[in-house]
């Protein structure tokens, strides 16, 4: 497998370790200062704003599920589509609440890493059966 390659699959699981243990400077360390996050239904969120809405995650246990789909690189930039599954338990009890759909990052090469530019994220809830 490509260098790069693995450079951006090692970002993808950093990032979900990150998120599972709350690890918020860990997340933000694998974004560029001027990324752009897409979520269906809001405006687009830059850094600042992605980063107050993780501080309400803190009341939830998080299993995070991530299937890459597709990497391609060229030079210094590069995407990466997966699927994603984001399962969030209130750790005060109650009923869990997935969320699942497909993520199409934008990634550039910054100081010789990977961090990500740009992100769509199309998660919806997943209705329990």
């Amino acid at each position: 497998m490509q260098q790069d390659e693995q450079a951006i699959r090692d970002l993808v699981a950093a990032w979900m370790k990150a998120t599972e243990s709350g690890d918020l400077l860990g997340v933000l360390g694998l974004m560029a200062d001027d990324v752009v996050f897409l979520v269906p239904g809001q405006p687009p969120m830059n850094k600042t704003t992605f980063a107050r809405g993780q501080g309400n995650l803190s009341q939830f246990r998080l299993h995070v599920l991530s299937d890459i789909k597709e990497v391609r690189v060229t030079t210094d930039w590069a995407y990466c589509w997966s699927s994603l599954q984001v399962t969030m338990t209130p750790r005060a009890g109650g009923a869990s609440i997935t969320r699942a759909g497909q993520v199409l990052s934008i990634l550039q090469k910054q100081k010789g890493r990977w961090v990500i530019v740009r992100d769509a994220n199309m998660l919806a809830v997943v209705k329990p059966k």
